[in-house]
């Protein structure tokens, strides 16, 4: 075909492949979760990611798992980047921020709304400095706005943002919400922020100039609520039983996903009830639903008398989706993820572990975590060797 090339590339090949952000330099002053994860989105694509800390470094280095005084998770997060300790309350400390931002492409922070403007390294300020910088601010509520000063945790826009509410809805005889103990808006947050961060970059191509990115907690929790957010406009008739739970085995539990006709239809044959394919209460989707107790209470009659195994063979010869519940230990045995290496060992200070690799791959660029989690302050003399400060200019810094 004219004007089109097909790349093949091999598994040989991918293992000298290179970046795509290749070449970007990042200066991240986030802390916690959302804006580190998006940080290290960039760094396994290649960018250079610089980690500024203060000397006590951020308080995910101290969260168990910790072996020999290192954080695994916060290795998670953090490998692959570089480690440079600054005093952001001393003018020496800024000062070598803004010469870093002279040659820098992204800077990420996670400060609460109005801390940066504080310290002089807000985006207009760094603009002048740098017109091509990209500068993402990731925060509870926005920057602006009557919210956007409250202190904000992933737990807390949980419940601000109606997930959690919107969660019990579908745990029919609840009350109470959930405790939080996994932090959707964390790791949602940071995905939207990566994402924007590509589009600003994409455009700086075209523009020559940087830009401002704010992402929002909230919103990005409200995107989860598909549904919610048209129900909570119109008039909706509540369900008696949630489309998607559990189904009971005789050791276990498993989840079936009945999204089409296909599937309902090959639902009803694996339990034995293929006459229930004509049934006035089934045939069509709006009957099925208003009978989804009636239905679902059938398909366990059947399910709790065979074995997780046996219940998934039935269901997959039918075509059926289907899961058993796992625990996270089970599912990182799962041979799909050896297959695909998305999970790779990493060294510390304590040892090796393994981290999460992104759960994509580029056919023509190199996805991957980085080797080494840094020690604190690891790359502080080079760095500040890099931007042109003398020798007795960083052992001001403490280090000689």
């Amino acid at each position: 075909m004219s004007g089109s090339v097909k790349v093949v590339v091999t598994a040989k090949d991918k293992s000298n492949l290179t970046g795509s952000f290749a070449g970007l330099r990042v200066l991240d002053f986030s802390t916690t979760i959302a804006g580190p994860h998006c940080t290290r989105m960039l760094a396994d694509l290649g960018a250079e990611v610089i980690k500024i800390e203060s000397s006590e470094g951020e308080t995910m280095r101290i969260r168990p798992p910790v072996r020999n005084g290192c954080s695994t998770a916060f290795g998670q997060l953090n490998v692959g980047k570089k480690s440079l300790v600054l005093d952001l309350k001393s003018e020496a400390g800024l000062e070598a921020v803004r010469r870093l931002v002279e040659n820098a492409d992204v800077l990420v922070e996670n400060f609460r709304p109005g801390v940066m403007k504080r310290l002089k390294l807000d985006f207009e300020t760094l603009a002048g400095l740098n017109p091509r910088l990209v500068y993402c601010s990731i925060s509870g509520y926005g920057q602006s706005g009557p919210s956007a000063e409250l202190s904000a945790y992933a737990p807390v826009i949980h419940a601000a943002s109606g997930y959690e509410m919107a969660h019990l809805a579908h745990q029919s005889g609840r009350t109470r919400p959930d405790n939080c103990g996994i932090y959707h808006a964390d790791v949602l947050s940071g995905v939207y922020a990566f994402g924007a961060i590509g589009a600003a970059l994409y455009q700086r191509e075209k523009t020559g100039r940087g830009q401002h990115i704010d992402v929002s907690m909230l919103e990005a929790m409200l995107s989860l609520t598909l549904n919610e957010v048209q129900w909570s406009q119109f008039e909706t008739k509540p369900y008696q039983r949630a489309v998607f739970g559990p189904i009971q085995t005789s050791d276990g539990y498993v989840m079936v996903a009945v999204a089409s006709e296909k599937t309902f239809q090959g639902l009803v044959r694996a339990i034995g009830r293929a006459e229930w394919i004509d049934d006035p209460r089934f045939a069509r989707y709006v009957e099925r639903r208003q009978n989804w107790t009636g239905l679902m209470d059938g398909v366990e009659a059947w399910s709790r008398g065979v074995t997780t195994a046996q219940c998934l063979a039935a269901l997959a010869e039918e075509g059926v989706p289907s899961a058993a519940y796992r625990t996270v230990k089970e599912a990182l045995e799962d041979p799909q993820l050896v297959h695909r290496g998305a999970l790779v060992e990493v060294e510390d200070g304590g040892g090796s572990f393994k981290v999460l690799n992104q759960p994509f791959r580029m056919s023509a660029a190199r996805v991957a975590a980085g080797p080494k989690m840094a020690t604190l302050g690891e790359h502080t003399r080079t760095l500040l060797k890099d931007i042109g400060l003398t020798a007795d200019e960083i052992a001001a810094f403490g280090h000689s």
